[in-house]
């Protein structure tokens, strides 16, 4: 499950990672996307980059996402926008979902491959969903350079670096046709929200049980973030394309 922090603290995100509607509008175009495409969105959140993708290039776009906050906001989003026709979610664990072969033209999983363990795991799991010649779309960090710091709390997270983030992506059997970066405007944009979105549920909930883990929790990130990360970790949406199939 997602944990509570985050549920909170992420909880007026338009997007849950670090990038824009522009740089959405980028991947729509470089995955050639139109009312004829089919995409899948793992891990779909408060329904941001599918709403996108839908409005602007009318593509269908099916959601699974197991917070049932997140869920409901994101449905709750598509009626507001006129999208429910376009984009559907619903409400379950992406990792025991069976999905159908060869089904989409494009399979994101952005910010989320923890769900199916690791990068590779993601590529393993969503390859097979996608028609050849479609495409994997993963968001992940990646170290923008080495070494870390020893004081760098999250130095041990499992990333590695941009060159080998892609050869993940191509020994997994997906040549990297793009890479779009987040800019470290798009990180404070990101990381600074889940600020205010604390600060002011603290504010509201004083004597909530859990006030004072989520108060520790944010202290931690936002400490973390001010004095490494925003300086060492990147991010980007990473698109292999899976190879034609025979003819």
């Amino acid at each position: 499950m997602i944990p509570r922090y985050f549920v909170i603290a992420e909880r007026e995100h338009e997007i849950q990672n670090p990038t824009s509607e522009e740089k959405l509008f980028l991947l729509g175009e470089r995955l050639r996307l139109g009312p004829d495409s089919r995409v899948l969105d793992i891990a779909s959140g408060r329904g941001g980059p599918s709403l996108v993708l839908a409005r602007a290039f009318g593509c269908r776009i099916d959601g699974i996402e197991i917070a049932p906050e997140f869920h409901a906001a994101a449905v709750e989003r598509a009626k507001a926008r006129e999208l429910s026709h376009l984009v559907s979610f619903r409400l379950g664990d992406a990792a025991r979902e069976p999905l159908p072969p060869e089904d989409y033209d494009a399979a994101l999983c952005l910010g989320a491959s923890f769900v199916y363990g690791s990068l590779a795991d993601t590529i393993e799991a969503l390859a097979p969903a996608v028609k050849h010649g479609g495409h994997v779309v993963v968001g992940e960090p990646y170290w923008r350079r080495l070494p870390l710091p020893e004081d760098y709390e999250d130095r041990h997270d499992p990333w590695t670096t941009l060159e080998g983030t892609v050869t993940i992506f191509e020994t997994s059997g997906l040549p990297v046709v793009s890479v779009i970066a987040s800019s470290e405007d798009d990180w404070d944009r990101y990381e600074t929200l889940h600020w205010r979105a604390v600060e002011e549920w603290l504010a509201a909930n004083p004597d909530d049980a859990g006030a004072g883990e989520i108060r520790a929790r944010h202290a931690g990130h936002k400490r973390t973030y001010l004095r490494h990360g925003r300086e060492h970790l990147g991010w980007a949406i990473f698109i292999g394309r899976k190879p034609d199939g025979p003819s």
